[in-house]
């Protein structure tokens, strides 16, 4: 069976995350004949964010790499350069629902995604130190 994967970068809401970076939860859905199916929810720790792991650069992959398209609401370049190095797109979207999401993907049209901005990427600790926050 090779059906193609797709992971929703999630909120605890439920609605799409809107930065991969930090997002600790992804739904995978399998797509078999053309509809999705929720297969999987992955949890990564906060060492195991998309984020750490793209600034460590250790050349490990990433959960991620599993799947075939990884949707979210913004990211940055150079995640978004490193996953597709190992052949995950990675697509940013303003669709706040994970399964319309995945159906507008499908279906080549996808809402555009936010610009990414840097804030979010830092560490919870470095962010509220940065912006007083």
């Amino acid at each position: 069976m090779t059906d193609t994967l797709i992971a929703v970068a999630v909120q605890d809401n439920g609605s799409v995350s809107p930065h991969a970076g930090r997002a600790a939860h992804w739904h995978v859905y399998a797509i078999s004949q053309g509809q999705p199916e929720l297969v999987w929810n992955l949890t990564l720790s906060p060492a195991g964010s998309l984020h750490e792991w793209h600034v460590r650069g250790d050349g490990n992959r990433h959960p991620l790499h599993e799947v075939d398209i990884a949707i979210c609401g913004s990211a940055g370049e150079g995640v978004t350069r490193r996953l597709a190095e190992r052949h995950t797109t990675l697509v940013a979207t303003s669709e706040s629902d994970p399964v319309t999401a995945v159906i507008a993907y499908l279906n080549s049209n996808l809402a555009p995604g936010r610009p990414h901005e840097e804030l979010p990427c830092l560490d919870p600790e470095h962010r509220q130190a940065v912006s007083g926050r």
